[in-house]
């Protein structure tokens, strides 16, 4: 069996790619010619070179697979041009399904994510039916993760499209070499660069169990169902305590009020738009999410998929053990 997968060279889909060819499985990844292929150095791979921008490389890509893990997405919580974000997660996840269903592909796992989710105002975990709607979406990356899983739901229902949908949570562990957004706290953490919080929370999970929550979708979801991949839910100081100790630092104690830091982020904002700079540490719509605690209910995975989720130290010390063989934290 061929599968493809996308996103391979990034750090929820390395793992996906690893768990598939460890299970004897054929992978195909889908590579921009631009990408970094440090995930995929050295793994017993095919490439297929093309873009979610490139419809004709999305049909090439997907000749003759049997299945699809759709892994990849923009991922950027700030970007100049916005219109980025809805061709690549949007559009191109559109013309990724169509050419999976023009090719025969008798199976589909689309990454979501937990940022298409509603939530509780009281603070408790959400799960895969909590009242939701596109005007809940903060920023354009959740307003077009939003969309795109609306195109797989409805491709699922006017085309039979054979998709089940996992909605990962926060996944850390070894290999973000971006690093994502939330990769990016445990290092800065691990530095000592945090010495102050705000009160959020996030669910963490290891990006190996989420990975595997993906074959197990593949082999026992439901088509046009999905599932919640995700762990433990940890208050943002609770995760930053965790990182500190162990870097044998003493974890931040001073919580600062969110108001404090909206300045913060739009002098942030402008700086890197007039200065055609890296994506700033400080957004507008980071901080407006974290005014809401993104604790998640797993238990519909758990009971129809057997998936499970390790304690959340583990996913962090993975994390902060491959910073540090990496040379990216002392």
């Amino acid at each position: 069996m061929t599968v493809l997968v996308t996103g391979a060279t990034g750090f929820l889909g390395s793992a996906v790619a690893r768990l598939l060819l460890a299970r004897g499985d054929r992978v195909r990844v889908l590579v921009r010619p631009s990408s970094a292929g440090a995930n995929i150095d050295g793994l017993p791979v095919e490439i297929a070179y093309g873009d979610l921008r490139d419809a004709a490389s999305l049909r090439a890509a997907c000749r003759d697979c049997t299945g699809l893990y759709h892994v990849a997405a923009d991922y950027r919580l700030w970007v100049r041009d916005t219109n980025e974000l809805y061709q690549s997660n949007v559009e191109g996840t559109r013309a990724l399904m169509l050419a999976a269903l023009e090719s025969g592909v008798a199976r589909v796992v689309y990454t979501s994510s937990v940022a298409t989710l509603g939530y509780h105002r009281d603070g408790r975990p959400a799960d895969e039916d909590t009242p939701v709607t596109v005007d809940d979406m903060i920023g354009h990356y959740k307003r077009s993760k939003f969309l795109a899983e609306r195109v797989v739901d409805e491709l699922v229902h006017s085309h039979a499209l054979p998709a089940v949908i996992v909605n990962p949570s926060t996944p850390i562990g070894p290999r973000d070499i971006k690093p994502t957004p939330t990769g990016r706290v445990v290092r800065d953490a691990a530095l000592g660069r945090i010495p102050a919080f705000v009160d959020t929370g996030l669910n963490v999970a290891h990006v190996d169990d989420v990975a595997y929550g993906h074959l197990l979708a593949f082999e026992r979801g439901v088509i046009g169902r999905r599932y919640i991949l995700g762990g433990e839910d940890l208050s943002l100081r609770a995760i930053l305590a965790l990182v500190a100790r162990l870097c044998g630092r003493k974890p931040p104690t001073i919580e600062l009020p969110r108001r404090l830091l909206y300045p913060v982020a739009w002098v942030s904002e402008t700086y890197a738009r007039l200065r055609n700079g890296p994506e700033p540490q400080v957004t507008m719509d980071g901080l407006k999410m974290a005014s809401k605690k993104m604790y998640f209910d797993s238990s519909r995975a758990r009971r129809e998929l057997r998936y499970a989720s390790r304690p959340a130290g583990e996913a962090i010390a993975d994390a902060v053990a491959w910073f540090r063989a990496q040379g990216m934290i002392g």
